[in-house]
């Protein structure tokens, strides 16, 4: 007997296979999941379908619908329900845009939401009620599927997202649950469907990062026994053929590009059904037609997201468009600039912070619409005002200097460290208020040889005031000097809306740079 796990994880609300920037075709999205799905239930009856969290945010439609449509269904689980999905798993973007908005999504389908270890803060049981699914196939094989998030959350989203919420340690939850499944649920098969991934090499186990327990997969497969296979996501990885301690692992990237599958071979001996065989795999999207018939659930959504995107706002006097992305990240720019002094305006605060967060970040054009400010701020962030020290201060520019690699020549690099296991160019700060050098000769962690505010030396015992988006100042990204500290102000509003708003009062907004802080080499 064979039984398929196909698994999405980190879709981020990527629905049509489009770059909501330009709206040209990209190999993206559940429209194009949904017809590899197909597929596989037409090969065979045995297939678990499970998603692994980060469903709900990411694209400008499920924004759009998150703060303005909330009179219709959530559209990612109106697909995945018509879709047979059989459970989905909490992933840290699921809070992004508040309790009101998860709550109805969870409402909304049709199939259970897990998570073991999401918990009522005062009662220590599962928040969301279902810690676990047990699915029934042919010949009566018994699969369970434990739910388990990341316990990192705390750290990057808003308290009032997470009130009521505690998020216990995956792998001691993983150890109370499994023999549970085995014992008292008699699971022939454990899944473990953790949104998280591995700090750690698959067959070293040597860390490949700072051990921070945001990714704990490899701990799951070496401290938990009894897991047969293990779901995986958080990283944007794209893992397949691996196998950690025995445990059959995959992570299928992001936006739908891929569906992960896992096979086991399965034969029954005295009663009890046992893996012959076992292997992972990716099946890619690309050149895959899109289901049509699936997507006219959401084509309402789609047109009125679209009429959004287009309003016209205001202009650009000058240039804020990106063409070279390292340029933005090597050179004072407009577009950051223009950001950074927009928090400042709106906080009252003289130090900002903010990063190009993608690549793919377009800047914006002469005529300026919605769509070309969520093409470049694509996280729904808010504001924070925190107060820190200078030496603080020094050791978060030391840490967004770390992104480059050190120079000895030829073209700059990006660290690894940044690119690997997956892209973050967001973690890269750009400050305003402050004057500052970034020398990258030199070693990681001695690289600010110049740092000044109002004209005089940055005092490592001074206080500063400094606005940053509300994932920063948890201190995400590794910007753990941030945690913690005294919020002097707390601005609620999202920054693509502050963007709009400025945009809309101005009329036209002047590109400027004040060539505050420079890179040399």
């Amino acid at each position: 007997m064979k039984l398929v796990i196909l698994e999405t994880s980190d879709v981020h609300g990527h629905i049509y296979p489009i770059s909501y920037g330009n709206n040209e075709r990209k190999d993206v999205g559940v429209g194009k999941i949904a017809t590899l799905i197909e597929r596989e239930r037409a090969e065979r009856s045995n297939i678990l379908l499970v998603d692994n969290g980060d469903m709900i945010q990411g694209t400008p439609l499920l924004y759009y619908y998150a703060r303005f449509d909330r009179r219709r269904p959530n559209p990612m689980p109106v697909l995945n329900n018509r879709l047979g999905y059989d459970c989905a798993v909490f992933g840290n973007h699921e809070f992004n845009f508040g309790q009101k908005i998860l709550t109805g999504a969870v409402k909304d389908s049709a199939f259970p939401w897990i998570a073991a270890n999401i918990l009522d803060r005062e009662t220590g049981e599962p928040y969301y009620g279902k810690p676990f699914i047990i699915k029934i196939f042919e010949n009566g094989l018994r699969v369970a599927v434990l739910g388990l998030t990341t316990k990192y959350i705390p750290y990057w989203e808003k308290p009032e997202h997470i009130r009521g919420i505690r998020f216990a340690d995956p792998v001691e939850t993983a150890k109370k649950w499994v023999p549970e499944l085995r014992e008292k649920e008699k699971a022939d098969i454990v899944v473990v469907s953790y949104h998280g991934g591995f700090e750690c090499d698959l067959r070293s186990g040597e860390p490949t990062e700072k051990l921070t327990g945001e990714n704990q997969g490899y701990q799951l497969c070496r401290e938990v026994p009894d897991i047969d296979v293990l779901l995986t996501g958080h990283q944007h990885r794209k893992i397949s053929g691996a196998a950690v301690n025995g445990v059959t692992v995959v992570q299928p990237g992001c936006n739908g590009a891929f569906l992960g599958k896992v096979t086991l071979e399965l034969e029954r001996e005295r009663g009890h059904w046992t893996i012959a065989e076992k292997f992972s795999e990716l099946i890619s999207i690309e050149g895959v037609p899109e289901d049509k018939t699936l997507l006219q659930l959401t084509d309402a959504y789609e047109q009125d997201a679209q009429k959004w995107l287009d309003q016209p706002l205001g202009k650009i006097d000058g240039d804020m468009r990106v063409s070279d992305p390292m340029d933005v990240r090597t050179h004072d720019h407009p577009l950051i600039e223009f950001i950074n002094r927009l928090q400042m305006k709106v906080s009252g605060a003289d130090i900002s912070s903010t990063a190009l967060f993608s690549n793919e970040s377009p800047g914006l054009p002469p005529d300026v619409s919605m769509r070309d400010i969520v093409a470049n701020y694509i996280y729904p962030n808010t504001l924070k005002v925190i107060r820190i020290s200078g030496c603080d201060m020094l050791e978060a520019l030391e840490r967004s200097a770390s992104y480059f690699k050190q120079y000895s020549g030829g073209s700059i690099e990006v660290s690894d460290a940044f690119t690997t296991p997956k892209p973050q160019h967001y973690n890269y700060d750009m400050w305003e208020g402050i004057d500052y050098v970034i020398d990258i000769s030199k070693p990681e962690g001695r690289r600010i040889t110049e740092l000044t505010y109002r004209g005089k030396p940055v005092e490592r015992k001074g206080t500063y005031d400094v606005v940053m988006n509300n994932y920063r100042a948890g201190g995400g990204g590794n910007y753990f000097m941030f945690r913690n500290k005294p919020v002097i102000k707390d601005i609620p509003i999202d920054v693509t809306e502050i963007i709009a708003n400025e945009i809309l009062e101005k009329k036209v907004i002047k590109a400027t740079v004040n060539n505050n802080w420079k890179l040399i080499y």
